[in-house]
């Protein structure tokens, strides 16, 4: 309560000694009131209008300042009954008046009712913010399910390829670095990361004799593996989450070429999703540094070196700068990464 008068502010602590669960703090200066304002969080504040240095309706703008005083009901006292002050003040958020003189058994009904619609405000806050909580958690369990069942999937599919969960996390951990070196959104970034597994999604519908065999591959049996970037696309295609809309776009453009000789639309250029354009370097970095049934390892030097060549044929200039850029990054992941069979934990990082 703030008021110039010492006595008017006794008096209207004592007709306020009855109202149970109420503390009162009294303020004979305006520029102490919001001092004590910043302090601590009030409930209610009530406020003479016409006060020296500054009046009720200054102090009202500048308590409204402040974030949380924004929804805190204020109470002006004032003797004025010219239409005029009670327009500014309530535009300056004002929410109620009491005149001068007032009545005590009013005073006490008045701030008794704003007490209890403050408590109400305070709880149905609380619910709110407890609500938030609970949507937040059952959203995140909902993430954290779909990129499980997304590394399992991709997880799957490089098994029967004759390969680890290793390459799948390699793959992930250097289109992550990719992305992140082209300064594209956190939230893409990550998406890249979790999505990019699934690149090779469509050698489920390749036959295992052609996908696992040892020897050089007929002209038909190329074109069957090549077939596996169809599948893949029709298995991801009119996805609604964010995550299978990047997958989809991994899927369908990672055999692309930056000059447009790829597979299987000869896209070029920036026609090509970005996302697919990060995920071919990584993929065919690892796939070149990495045993298959039907070929020996590269060194990664080596592989890095055909990476390098590749720039502005095969592969985005711009990814295979940020590739070289961050060689020693990549250095660590191979290191890190090199035989690990990873758990679908590490993906929720």
């Amino acid at each position: 309560m703030i008021d110039d008068s010492k006595s008017v502010l006794l008096w209207m602590g004592a007709a306020l000694t009855d109202v149970p669960d109420l503390t009162l703090d009294l303020c004979d200066r305006p520029e102490d009131a919001l001092v004590l304002a910043s302090t601590r969080q009030y409930d209610l504040v009530v406020v003479d209008y016409l006060m020296p240095n500054l009046t009720g309706i200054d102090v009202t703008e500048a308590l409204r300042l402040r974030p949380d005083y924004h929804a805190i009901p204020i109470v002006m006292i004032t003797a004025e009954r010219d239409s005029e002050v009670r327009l500014k003040a309530l535009l300056a958020g004002v929410n109620d008046f009491l005149n001068k003189p007032f009545d005590p058994i009013e005073l006490r009904a008045r701030i008794t009712n704003l007490m209890s619609l403050r408590r109400t405000q305070v709880e149905l806050a609380a619910q709110a913010h407890r609500l938030e909580e609970a949507v937040s958690q059952a959203t995140a369990d909902l993430v954290s399910r779909e990129e499980e069942m997304i590394w399992r999937l991709a997880r799957a599919i490089e098994m029967r390829d004759g390969g680890t969960g290793a390459h799948i996390s390699r793959v992930a951990a250097i289109s992550r670095l990719i992305a992140e070196g082209l300064s594209l959104d956190p939230h893409v970034c990550r998406m890249i990361y979790l999505a990019a597994p699934l690149h090779d999604i469509g050698k489920i519908g390749v036959r295992d004799a052609v996908l696992n065999k040892p020897g050089r591959l007929t002209a038909d049996e190329m074109a069957e593996i090549r077939e596996h970037v169809s599948y893949g696309a029709r298995l991801l295609e009119n996805g609604t989450s964010d995550l299978i809309r990047v997958a989809a776009a991994i899927v369908g453009g990672h055999h692309e070429k930056w000059d447009g000789s790829g597979y299987p639309r000869g896209l070029s250029g920036e026609d090509i999703p970005i996302e697919a354009r990060i995920t071919a370097v990584a993929d065919v970095f690892d796939a070149l540094s990495s045993a298959r049934p039907y070929k020996e390892a590269w060194s990664p030097e080596r592989a890095y070196q055909e990476i390098v060549r590749g720039s502005g044929s095969h592969f985005d200039p711009d990814c295979v700068r940020v590739f070289r850029d961050r060689w020693q990054d990549v250095v660590e992941v191979i290191r890190t990464l090199r035989d690990e069979e990873e758990g679908p934990m590490a993906w929720s990082s």
